[in-house]
Protein backbone atom coordinates (compact mmCIF):
# COMPACT_ATOMS: atom_id res chain seq x y z
CA UNK A 1 0.00 0.00 0.00
CA UNK A 2 2.69 2.07 0.85
CA UNK A 3 4.60 1.69 -2.67
CA UNK A 4 1.01 2.03 -4.01
CA UNK A 5 0.57 5.45 -2.58
CA UNK A 6 4.37 7.03 -2.79
CA UNK A 7 4.12 6.09 -6.64
CA UNK A 8 0.96 7.11 -7.80
CA UNK A 9 1.15 10.94 -6.50
CA UNK A 10 -1.43 11.27 -4.38
CA UNK A 11 -1.40 14.06 -2.47
CA UNK A 12 0.20 13.20 1.37
CA UNK A 13 -3.00 12.42 4.32
CA UNK A 14 -1.64 15.41 6.61
CA UNK A 15 1.40 17.90 6.42
CA UNK A 16 2.09 16.16 10.08
CA UNK A 17 3.39 13.21 8.10
CA UNK A 18 5.88 15.54 6.06
CA UNK A 19 6.75 17.42 8.91
CA UNK A 20 7.98 14.19 11.03
CA UNK A 21 9.58 12.88 7.48
CA UNK A 22 11.46 16.29 7.59
CA UNK A 23 12.23 16.31 11.35
CA UNK A 24 14.24 13.07 10.89
CA UNK A 25 16.31 13.83 8.29
CA UNK A 26 20.54 14.33 8.93
CA UNK A 27 19.21 12.46 12.96
CA UNK A 28 17.98 15.86 14.08
CA UNK A 29 14.58 14.70 15.57
CA UNK A 30 16.73 11.86 17.53
CA UNK A 31 19.44 14.80 18.62
CA UNK A 32 16.39 16.93 19.82
CA UNK A 33 14.83 13.34 21.92
CA UNK A 34 18.11 12.71 23.75
CA UNK A 35 18.49 16.73 25.01
CA UNK A 36 14.74 16.01 26.58
CA UNK A 37 15.53 13.10 27.92
CA UNK A 38 19.16 14.65 28.98
CA UNK A 39 17.44 17.67 30.64
CA UNK A 40 15.37 15.40 32.84
CA UNK A 41 18.77 14.72 35.02
CA UNK A 42 17.93 10.92 35.06
CA UNK A 43 20.93 8.32 34.99
CA UNK A 44 18.96 6.01 32.92
CA UNK A 45 17.47 8.65 30.91
CA UNK A 46 20.78 10.31 30.18
CA UNK A 47 22.31 6.71 29.52
CA UNK A 48 19.40 6.30 27.01
CA UNK A 49 19.90 9.24 25.65
CA UNK A 50 23.82 8.40 25.07
CA UNK A 51 23.35 4.57 23.88
CA UNK A 52 20.50 6.10 21.56
CA UNK A 53 22.72 8.66 19.75
CA UNK A 54 25.26 5.96 19.69
CA UNK A 55 23.41 3.27 17.78
CA UNK A 56 21.99 6.31 15.00
CA UNK A 57 25.37 7.32 14.54
CA UNK A 58 26.16 4.21 13.53
CA UNK A 59 23.18 2.94 11.77
CA UNK A 60 22.63 6.04 9.85
CA UNK A 61 26.39 5.57 9.15
CA UNK A 62 26.25 2.07 7.32
CA UNK A 63 22.82 2.73 5.86
CA UNK A 64 24.12 5.89 4.13
CA UNK A 65 27.72 3.70 3.01
CA UNK A 66 25.58 0.90 1.66
CA UNK A 67 23.10 3.34 -0.63
CA UNK A 68 25.97 4.77 -1.95
CA UNK A 69 28.01 2.14 -3.32
CA UNK A 70 24.38 -0.15 -4.59
CA UNK A 71 23.66 3.19 -5.84
CA UNK A 72 27.52 3.68 -7.57
CA UNK A 73 27.19 0.56 -9.51
CA UNK A 74 23.45 0.66 -10.49
CA UNK A 75 24.31 3.90 -11.97
CA UNK A 76 24.97 4.43 -15.81
CA UNK A 77 28.70 4.78 -16.61
CA UNK A 78 30.61 7.94 -15.42
CA UNK A 79 27.59 8.88 -13.09
CA UNK A 80 28.52 6.73 -10.19
CA UNK A 81 28.73 8.70 -6.93
CA UNK A 82 27.18 11.56 -8.43
CA UNK A 83 23.24 10.75 -8.86
CA UNK A 84 21.78 10.81 -5.01
CA UNK A 85 19.88 7.59 -4.63
CA UNK A 86 16.12 9.08 -4.46
CA UNK A 87 16.82 10.53 -8.38
CA UNK A 88 17.70 7.17 -10.07
CA UNK A 89 14.68 5.27 -12.13
CA UNK A 90 12.04 3.20 -9.81
CA UNK A 91 13.02 -0.35 -10.37
CA UNK A 92 16.73 0.05 -11.54
CA UNK A 93 17.68 -1.03 -8.14
CA UNK A 94 16.83 -4.58 -6.30
CA UNK A 95 14.07 -4.25 -3.78
CA UNK A 96 15.24 -4.10 -0.43
CA UNK A 97 19.21 -3.66 -1.38
CA UNK A 98 18.71 -0.04 -0.39
CA UNK A 99 18.11 0.54 3.66
CA UNK A 100 16.65 3.81 4.37
CA UNK A 101 19.07 5.90 6.57
CA UNK A 102 16.23 7.71 8.26
CA UNK A 103 14.88 3.97 8.93
CA UNK A 104 17.70 3.06 10.62
CA UNK A 105 18.95 5.69 12.79
CA UNK A 106 15.05 5.75 13.69
CA UNK A 107 15.20 1.82 14.79
CA UNK A 108 19.00 2.23 16.41
CA UNK A 109 17.80 4.90 18.53
CA UNK A 110 14.62 3.20 19.43
CA UNK A 111 16.46 0.35 20.49
CA UNK A 112 19.47 2.48 22.18
CA UNK A 113 16.94 3.82 24.50
CA UNK A 114 15.02 0.80 24.80
CA UNK A 115 17.89 -0.81 26.27
CA UNK A 116 18.22 1.33 29.17
CA UNK A 117 15.00 2.45 29.56
CA UNK A 118 12.20 -0.73 28.61
CA UNK A 119 9.20 1.46 29.94
CA UNK A 120 10.20 3.85 26.80
CA UNK A 121 10.41 1.08 24.52
CA UNK A 122 6.95 1.25 23.25
CA UNK A 123 6.77 5.21 22.83
CA UNK A 124 9.73 5.06 21.57
CA UNK A 125 9.66 2.17 18.95
CA UNK A 126 6.26 3.56 17.92
CA UNK A 127 7.68 6.77 16.67
CA UNK A 128 10.81 5.21 14.81
CA UNK A 129 7.81 3.43 13.02
CA UNK A 130 5.99 6.56 12.58
CA UNK A 131 9.62 8.00 10.76
CA UNK A 132 9.83 4.50 8.40
CA UNK A 133 6.03 5.26 7.07
CA UNK A 134 6.29 9.12 6.72
CA UNK A 135 9.80 8.10 4.77
CA UNK A 136 7.96 5.77 2.35
CA UNK A 137 4.30 8.25 1.92
CA UNK A 138 6.34 11.83 1.68
CA UNK A 139 10.00 10.64 0.43
CA UNK A 140 8.58 7.71 -2.09
CA UNK A 141 10.94 5.00 -0.71
CA UNK A 142 10.30 1.13 -0.72
CA UNK A 143 8.23 -0.50 2.18
CA UNK A 144 11.26 -3.10 1.92
CA UNK A 145 14.09 -0.33 2.01
CA UNK A 146 12.19 0.67 4.82
CA UNK A 147 11.87 -2.52 6.47
CA UNK A 148 16.16 -3.27 5.63
CA UNK A 149 16.98 0.05 7.51
CA UNK A 150 14.70 -0.98 10.83
CA UNK A 151 16.62 -4.32 10.51
CA UNK A 152 19.94 -2.68 10.32
CA UNK A 153 19.06 0.09 12.60
CA UNK A 154 18.11 -2.28 15.51
CA UNK A 155 21.06 -4.42 15.24
CA UNK A 156 23.30 -1.14 15.12
CA UNK A 157 21.29 -0.75 18.94
CA UNK A 158 22.47 -3.67 19.75
CA UNK A 159 26.36 -3.77 18.69
CA UNK A 160 26.62 -0.74 21.15
CA UNK A 161 26.45 -3.09 23.34
CA UNK A 162 29.64 -4.20 22.04
CA UNK A 163 31.38 -1.47 23.37
CA UNK A 164 29.51 0.04 26.48
CA UNK A 165 27.67 -2.87 28.42
CA UNK A 166 24.31 -2.46 29.87
CA UNK A 167 24.40 -1.43 33.38
CA UNK A 168 21.94 -4.05 35.44
CA UNK A 169 19.34 -1.74 37.50
CA UNK A 170 20.49 -4.07 40.92
CA UNK A 171 22.97 -2.58 43.13
CA UNK A 172 26.12 -3.98 43.72
CA UNK A 173 26.75 -6.75 46.50
CA UNK A 174 27.84 -5.77 49.82
CA UNK A 175 28.60 -7.22 53.21
CA UNK A 176 25.99 -7.11 55.84
CA UNK A 177 27.17 -5.41 59.36
CA UNK A 178 27.34 -6.99 62.51
CA UNK A 179 25.38 -4.07 63.76
CA UNK A 180 23.78 -1.44 61.17
CA UNK A 181 24.38 2.10 61.21
CA UNK A 182 21.91 4.12 64.13
CA UNK A 183 18.33 4.98 62.71
CA UNK A 184 18.11 9.01 62.88
CA UNK A 185 14.41 9.61 60.90
CA UNK A 186 15.64 13.80 62.14
CA UNK A 187 18.93 13.46 61.45
CA UNK A 188 19.94 13.97 65.06
CA UNK A 189 24.09 13.16 65.24
CA UNK A 190 24.36 13.57 61.24
CA UNK A 191 26.71 16.78 59.90
CA UNK A 192 26.04 16.79 56.30
CA UNK A 193 28.14 18.91 53.87
CA UNK A 194 26.73 19.52 51.10
CA UNK A 195 29.74 20.85 48.05
CA UNK A 196 27.66 23.66 46.05
CA UNK A 197 30.27 23.38 43.34
CA UNK A 198 29.37 19.55 42.59
CA UNK A 199 27.24 18.85 39.85
CA UNK A 200 23.62 19.48 41.15
CA UNK A 201 24.36 20.38 44.74
CA UNK A 202 23.66 23.61 45.44
CA UNK A 203 22.21 26.08 48.04
CA UNK A 204 18.44 25.43 47.42
CA UNK A 205 19.58 21.33 48.14
CA UNK A 206 21.46 21.95 51.39
CA UNK A 207 18.32 24.24 52.87
CA UNK A 208 15.90 20.98 51.36
CA UNK A 209 18.34 19.02 52.83
CA UNK A 210 17.61 20.93 56.17
CA UNK A 211 14.19 20.77 56.20
CA UNK A 212 14.02 17.47 55.77
CA UNK A 213 16.35 16.92 58.59
CA UNK A 214 15.95 19.56 61.26
CA UNK A 215 18.13 17.95 63.40
CA UNK A 216 21.22 17.63 61.49
CA UNK A 217 23.56 20.17 60.80
CA UNK A 218 24.02 20.85 57.02
CA UNK A 219 26.57 22.60 55.80
CA UNK A 220 26.87 24.22 52.44
CA UNK A 221 30.16 24.10 51.19
CA UNK A 222 31.92 26.49 48.32
CA UNK A 223 34.37 26.20 45.88
CA UNK A 224 37.28 27.78 48.03
CA UNK A 225 36.79 26.34 50.89
CA UNK A 226 38.81 23.44 51.55
CA UNK A 227 36.71 20.60 51.71
CA UNK A 228 39.16 18.14 53.70
CA UNK A 229 39.65 20.28 56.38
CA UNK A 230 35.49 20.80 56.34
CA UNK A 231 34.93 17.02 56.48
CA UNK A 232 37.81 16.24 59.10
CA UNK A 233 35.94 19.49 61.35
CA UNK A 234 32.69 17.57 60.80
CA UNK A 235 33.72 13.72 61.91
CA UNK A 236 35.39 15.25 65.07
CA UNK A 237 31.71 16.42 66.05
CA UNK A 238 29.51 13.74 64.04
CA UNK A 239 28.03 10.47 65.22
CA UNK A 240 26.97 10.16 61.38
CA UNK A 241 28.87 12.09 58.21
CA UNK A 242 26.98 13.17 55.34
CA UNK A 243 28.19 14.60 52.15
CA UNK A 244 26.28 15.62 49.21
CA UNK A 245 28.51 15.61 45.83
CA UNK A 246 30.32 13.94 43.46
CA UNK A 247 32.92 11.10 43.18
CA UNK A 248 35.59 13.00 44.06
CA UNK A 249 33.53 15.14 47.04
CA UNK A 250 32.31 11.26 48.26
CA UNK A 251 35.78 9.90 47.78
CA UNK A 252 37.37 12.54 50.59
CA UNK A 253 34.31 11.75 52.92
CA UNK A 254 34.71 7.92 52.73
CA UNK A 255 38.33 8.27 53.50
CA UNK A 256 37.53 10.45 56.53
CA UNK A 257 34.71 8.16 57.62
CA UNK A 258 36.65 5.27 57.56
CA UNK A 259 39.34 6.56 59.15
CA UNK A 260 37.18 7.92 62.01
CA UNK A 261 34.70 4.49 62.45
CA UNK A 262 31.80 7.01 61.09
CA UNK A 263 29.14 5.58 59.11
CA UNK A 264 28.82 7.60 55.66
CA UNK A 265 25.07 9.28 54.23
CA UNK A 266 25.83 9.82 50.77
CA UNK A 267 23.66 12.07 48.46
CA UNK A 268 24.45 11.68 44.56
CA UNK A 269 24.61 15.13 44.00
CA UNK A 270 27.79 14.94 41.14
CA UNK A 271 27.74 14.52 37.39
CA UNK A 272 28.06 10.96 37.31
CA UNK A 273 27.69 9.55 40.68
CA UNK A 274 29.18 6.21 39.97
CA UNK A 275 29.72 5.29 43.76
CA UNK A 276 26.43 5.88 44.60
CA UNK A 277 24.60 4.46 41.32
CA UNK A 278 26.56 0.65 42.46
CA UNK A 279 25.45 0.91 46.06
CA UNK A 280 22.11 1.88 45.15
CA UNK A 281 21.70 5.38 45.99
CA UNK A 282 19.90 7.05 43.15
CA UNK A 283 18.50 10.05 44.62
CA UNK A 284 18.19 11.98 47.84
CA UNK A 285 15.03 10.21 48.68
CA UNK A 286 16.52 6.90 48.62
CA UNK A 287 19.54 8.59 50.63
CA UNK A 288 17.10 10.17 53.97
CA UNK A 289 14.47 6.74 53.45
CA UNK A 290 18.05 4.61 54.41
CA UNK A 291 19.30 7.01 57.29
CA UNK A 292 15.25 6.89 58.83
CA UNK A 293 15.60 2.74 59.16
CA UNK A 294 19.07 2.79 60.37
CA UNK A 295 19.80 0.38 56.70
CA UNK A 296 23.23 0.24 56.46
CA UNK A 297 26.26 -2.15 54.73
CA UNK A 298 29.41 -2.33 54.31
CA UNK A 299 31.96 -1.81 51.66
CA UNK A 300 35.78 -1.73 50.80
CA UNK A 301 37.51 1.26 50.59
CA UNK A 302 40.70 1.47 49.00
CA UNK A 303 43.91 3.70 49.17
CA UNK A 304 46.72 5.20 46.58
CA UNK A 305 49.90 6.48 48.93
CA UNK A 306 47.24 6.86 51.60
CA UNK A 307 44.48 8.64 49.61
CA UNK A 308 41.10 6.85 49.76
CA UNK A 309 39.34 6.53 46.52
CA UNK A 310 35.98 4.12 46.40
CA UNK A 311 36.18 3.97 42.45
CA UNK A 312 39.14 3.85 40.46
CA UNK A 313 43.09 5.19 40.65
CA UNK A 314 44.69 5.41 36.96
CA UNK A 315 47.95 6.72 35.89
CA UNK A 316 49.10 7.19 31.94
CA UNK A 317 47.25 8.79 29.30
CA UNK A 318 44.24 9.27 31.29
CA UNK A 319 45.31 11.48 33.56
CA UNK A 320 46.83 13.85 30.39
CA UNK A 321 42.84 13.68 29.11
CA UNK A 322 41.67 14.47 32.73
CA UNK A 323 44.05 17.71 32.78
CA UNK A 324 43.56 18.30 29.15
CA UNK A 325 39.58 18.49 29.43
CA UNK A 326 39.81 20.71 32.43
CA UNK A 327 41.57 23.12 30.57
CA UNK A 328 39.01 23.68 27.30
CA UNK A 329 35.48 21.88 29.74
CA UNK A 330 34.50 26.26 30.76
CA UNK A 331 34.27 27.10 26.89
CA UNK A 332 32.99 23.56 25.49
CA UNK A 333 31.08 21.71 28.09
CA UNK A 334 31.62 18.28 29.49
CA UNK A 335 31.25 16.34 26.91
CA UNK A 336 32.51 18.03 23.85
CA UNK A 337 35.44 18.62 26.11
CA UNK A 338 36.18 14.88 26.07
CA UNK A 339 36.16 14.45 22.52
CA UNK A 340 38.35 16.96 21.81
CA UNK A 341 40.79 16.14 24.61
CA UNK A 342 40.53 12.08 23.57
CA UNK A 343 41.78 12.52 20.13
CA UNK A 344 44.64 15.33 21.13
CA UNK A 345 45.82 12.92 24.08
CA UNK A 346 45.88 10.16 21.21
CA UNK A 347 47.80 12.06 18.67
CA UNK A 348 50.38 13.52 21.27
CA UNK A 349 50.31 11.93 24.60
CA UNK A 350 53.62 8.99 24.96
CA UNK A 351 53.43 5.75 27.64
CA UNK A 352 54.82 6.14 30.82
CA UNK A 353 57.90 4.58 32.42
CA UNK A 354 57.16 2.53 35.46
CA UNK A 355 58.14 0.33 37.57
CA UNK A 356 54.75 -2.50 38.34
CA UNK A 357 55.08 -4.66 41.43
CA UNK A 358 58.75 -4.05 40.42
CA UNK A 359 59.09 -5.33 36.63
CA UNK A 360 59.74 -2.37 34.12
CA UNK A 361 56.98 -1.76 32.23
CA UNK A 362 56.04 0.89 29.33
CA UNK A 363 52.52 1.74 30.22
CA UNK A 364 49.66 3.43 28.10
CA UNK A 365 47.72 3.04 30.83
CA UNK A 366 46.94 1.52 34.21
CA UNK A 367 43.89 1.57 36.21
CA UNK A 368 43.12 -0.37 39.25
CA UNK A 369 39.25 -0.41 40.60
CA UNK A 370 38.22 -0.65 43.72
CA UNK A 371 36.61 -4.34 43.53
CA UNK A 372 36.31 -6.00 40.37
CA UNK A 373 34.52 -4.18 37.46
CA UNK A 374 32.51 -5.67 34.15
CA UNK A 375 32.88 -5.99 31.62
CA UNK A 376 36.28 -7.22 31.16
CA UNK A 377 37.98 -6.55 28.33
CA UNK A 378 36.41 -3.38 28.08
CA UNK A 379 35.61 0.23 29.04
CA UNK A 380 34.64 -0.52 33.16
CA UNK A 381 30.93 0.05 33.77
CA UNK A 382 29.47 -0.95 36.87
CA UNK A 383 30.91 -3.80 39.86
CA UNK A 384 28.88 -6.71 40.72
CA UNK A 385 30.13 -6.51 44.64
CA UNK A 386 31.67 -3.59 46.64
CA UNK A 387 33.47 -5.85 48.90
CA UNK A 388 34.86 -8.51 47.44
CA UNK A 389 38.50 -7.67 49.17
CA UNK A 390 40.18 -6.78 45.37
CA UNK A 391 41.83 -4.44 43.27
CA UNK A 392 40.78 -4.92 39.34
CA UNK A 393 44.21 -4.36 38.10
CA UNK A 394 44.66 -3.80 34.20
CA UNK A 395 46.95 -2.51 32.23
CA UNK A 396 47.56 -1.16 28.09
CA UNK A 397 51.11 -1.96 26.94
CA UNK A 398 53.30 0.44 25.10
CA UNK A 399 56.03 -1.42 24.42
CA UNK A 400 54.17 -3.82 22.17
CA UNK A 401 54.89 -2.95 18.50
CA UNK A 402 52.66 -0.28 16.77
CA UNK A 403 50.78 -0.40 20.45
CA UNK A 404 48.85 3.41 19.52
CA UNK A 405 47.26 2.27 16.52
CA UNK A 406 46.70 -1.59 18.18
CA UNK A 407 45.03 -0.04 20.77
CA UNK A 408 42.93 2.35 18.97
CA UNK A 409 41.97 -0.53 16.36
CA UNK A 410 40.93 -2.89 19.59
CA UNK A 411 39.01 0.13 21.12
CA UNK A 412 36.99 1.03 17.72
CA UNK A 413 36.27 -3.44 16.97
CA UNK A 414 35.33 -3.80 20.96
CA UNK A 415 38.42 -6.36 21.27
CA UNK A 416 40.55 -4.78 23.58
CA UNK A 417 40.16 -8.25 25.90
CA UNK A 418 41.52 -10.24 23.38
CA UNK A 419 44.41 -7.45 22.33
CA UNK A 420 47.86 -8.38 23.01
CA UNK A 421 48.87 -4.66 24.33
CA UNK A 422 45.97 -5.58 27.11
CA UNK A 423 46.83 -7.20 30.55
CA UNK A 424 44.94 -7.40 33.49
CA UNK A 425 44.63 -9.46 36.84
CA UNK A 426 43.58 -9.34 40.64
CA UNK A 427 45.55 -8.01 43.22
CA UNK A 428 44.92 -7.16 46.88
CA UNK A 429 48.08 -4.51 46.65
CA UNK A 430 50.05 -2.93 43.90
CA UNK A 431 53.35 -1.02 43.81
CA UNK A 432 53.76 1.63 41.07
CA UNK A 433 57.21 3.56 40.82
CA UNK A 434 58.40 6.50 38.32
CA UNK A 435 62.07 5.30 36.93
CA UNK A 436 62.98 8.52 36.59
CA UNK A 437 61.99 9.90 40.01
CA UNK A 438 59.57 12.48 38.84
CA UNK A 439 55.93 12.22 40.48
CA UNK A 440 53.47 9.29 39.82
CA UNK A 441 50.71 10.98 37.57
CA UNK A 442 47.34 9.81 39.10
CA UNK A 443 44.01 9.85 39.31
CA UNK A 444 41.68 9.09 41.86
CA UNK A 445 37.81 8.81 41.25
CA UNK A 446 38.63 10.79 37.80
CA UNK A 447 40.40 13.40 39.55
CA UNK A 448 44.17 14.57 39.11
CA UNK A 449 45.73 13.97 42.46
CA UNK A 450 49.24 14.88 43.83
CA UNK A 451 51.44 12.14 44.50
CA UNK A 452 54.76 10.89 44.59
CA UNK A 453 57.42 8.86 42.92
CA UNK A 454 56.35 5.31 44.12
CA UNK A 455 52.89 4.70 45.11
CA UNK A 456 51.31 1.91 46.98
CA UNK A 457 48.05 0.96 46.77
CA UNK A 458 46.04 -1.28 49.11
CA UNK A 459 42.98 -2.51 49.83
CA UNK A 460 41.17 -1.72 53.13
CA UNK A 461 38.19 -4.74 52.94
CA UNK A 462 34.70 -3.34 54.67
CA UNK A 463 36.26 -0.90 55.95
CA UNK A 464 33.12 1.99 55.35
CA UNK A 465 29.92 2.07 56.58
CA UNK A 466 27.42 3.43 54.45
CA UNK A 467 23.69 3.68 54.14
CA UNK A 468 21.36 2.10 51.52
CA UNK A 469 17.88 1.35 51.37
CA UNK A 470 16.88 -2.15 51.96
CA UNK A 471 14.78 -2.27 48.90
CA UNK A 472 18.79 -1.91 47.20
CA UNK A 473 19.67 -5.35 48.41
Amino acid sequence: MLNRSSASGAPLPHPAIRGLSRAADHGGLWVVMAVALAATRGKWARRAALRGLAGAAIGGTVAGAISRTVAGRTAPPGAAGRAPVASLPVGSLPVGSLPVGAAASAAAFATGVALEMPVLAIPAGGLAAAVGVSRAVARGHRTADVAAGFALGGAAGLLTLRWWARRPAAPAAAARPRREAPASPDGAGLVMIVNCSAGTASQDLAESLGKSLPAAEVIAASADGDLAAAFLDAAARAAILGVAGGDGTVRLAAGIASEAGLPLLIVPAGTFNHFAADLGVESADDALAALREGDSVLVDVASAGGDAFVNTASTGVYVDLVSAREEIEPALGKWPAVVVALVDVLRHSRPVELLVNGRRRRVWLLFAGNCRYEPSGAAPAYRPDLADGTLDVRLIDGSQPLARTRLIAAVLLGTLGRSRVYRAWSASELHVARLDGEPVPLCLDGEPTPSTSAVRLVKRPKKLMVYRPSSGE
